[in-house]
C-alpha cells in the first residue's frame, strides 16, 4: 500500500528510528530523497508545506557489502522486503513495507541508477544523517525528466546552503563540476536542469524577491563552476555527438 502524505513528521520520525538502529549496528545508512531535504534545510524547508509537496517514502543509500545486516535490521524492525525486486537484473535495491505505514521505504546500494550512474562508494561517511549537500543536488539534477517536486526541493536546498569549493558546510561544487565534465551525458542532463530551477524559481510566490536572487546568485556561482572545469578527454568527444544521440536513460519507476 502506497500513497501521498503532505505531513513530513511521521516519516522523519520513522528515518531517525532506522537511522538509530542502523547506528548502533554499525550500518552505513545515510538518507536522500525528499525526506533528506527536509531535515537538511530546517530553515526553509516550509517551502514544502507552502507548495503543497507531497511525501510518497524513505530513501537510504547504503553500501552493498552490508546488504544482507541492512535486510536483516529491516526485518527486525517488522519490515516486509517486497522480493519483486531482486527479479530485476542488475537493480541494487531493496524495497520494505510496514503494515503500520502507508509508504515504501527504499533501500539503493553503492549506485543511484536513474536517468544517469550516480557513485556513492566512499562517499556516505562525508555527512550523517543524509547523503553529502552536493550529492543531494545532483540526486535531483541527474534527472532527464525532471518533475516540479524535484524543483522544489532543489530551489530550498540552494535557499537554505551556500555553495563554496572550500567549506564543507556548504554546497561543493567542485565535485559536481568534476563529476559533470568526466560525462557529457551527465553535464547535460544538469546543466539543462540548472536552467531550469532558474527559470521556474519565478513560479513561487512563497519565495521573496531577495529568496529568488540568492538562488539564483548561488545557480549562477555552480554553472560558472561547472564552465571553468577542464573536461576530460572522453568528455570531449562525446561533445563531438551532443545531442544527435541520447544521453540519458529512460526510467521505469519501481513501486
Amino acid at each position: 500500500m502506497t500513497g501521498q502524505f503532505p505531513d513530513p513528521a511521521p516519516f522523519v520520525e520513522q528515518a531517525n528510528k532506522i537511522l538509530d538502529l542502523a547506528d548502533k549496528r554499525n550500518l552505513t545508512l545515510r538518507l536522500l530523497g525528499a525526506i533528506a531535504f527536509h531535515v537538511r534545510c530546517p530553515e526553509f524547508n516550509y517551502i514544502h508545506k507552502e507548495t503543497q509537496r507531497l511525501f510518497t517514502d524513505i530513501d537510504f543509500m547504503a553500501y552493498s557489502q552490508q546488504m544482507a545486516e541492512i535486510e536483516q535490521m529491516f526485518r527486525d524492525m517488522g519490515y516486509v522486503e517486497d522480493r519483486r525486486i531482486k527479479s530485476v537484473p542488475g537493480l541494487r535495491r531493496s524495497i520494505f513495507f510496514h503494515q503500520d505505514h502507508g509508504w515504501h521505504t527504499d533501500v539503493f546500494y553503492d549506485v543511484l541508477e536513474f536517468s544517469h550512474e550516480i557513485n556513492f562508494r566512499g562517499r556516505l561517511e562525508l555527512n550523517h544523517p543524509t547523503i553529502s549537500l552536493v550529492d543531494l543536488l545532483l540526486e535531483k539534477m541527474q534527472i532527464a525528466q525532471i518533475n516540479e517536486k524535484d524543483i522544489i526541493d532543489t530551489l530550498i536546498l540552494l535557499r537554505e546552503h551556500d555553495v563554496s569549493n572550500l567549506d564543507d558546510n556548504a554546497i561543493r561544487i567542485d565535485y559536481l563540476a568534476q563529476t559533470c565534465k568526466a560525462d557529457w551525458g551527465l553535464w547535460r542532463t544538469v546543466t539543462n536542469n540548472l536552467a531550469k530551477v532558474n527559470q521556474l524559481a519565478d513560479k513561487y510566490d512563497v519565495l521573496t524577491a531577495d529568496d529568488r536572487r540568492i538562488i539564483r546568485d548561488r545557480l549562477q556561482s555552480i554553472v560558472t563552476c561547472i564552465d571553468e572545469e577542464p573536461p576530460t578527454l572522453r568528455w570531449r568527444l562525446r561533445d563531438r555527438i551532443g545531442e544527435r544521440i541520447k544521453w540519458y536513460r529512460d526510467v521505469d519507476e519501481v513501486t
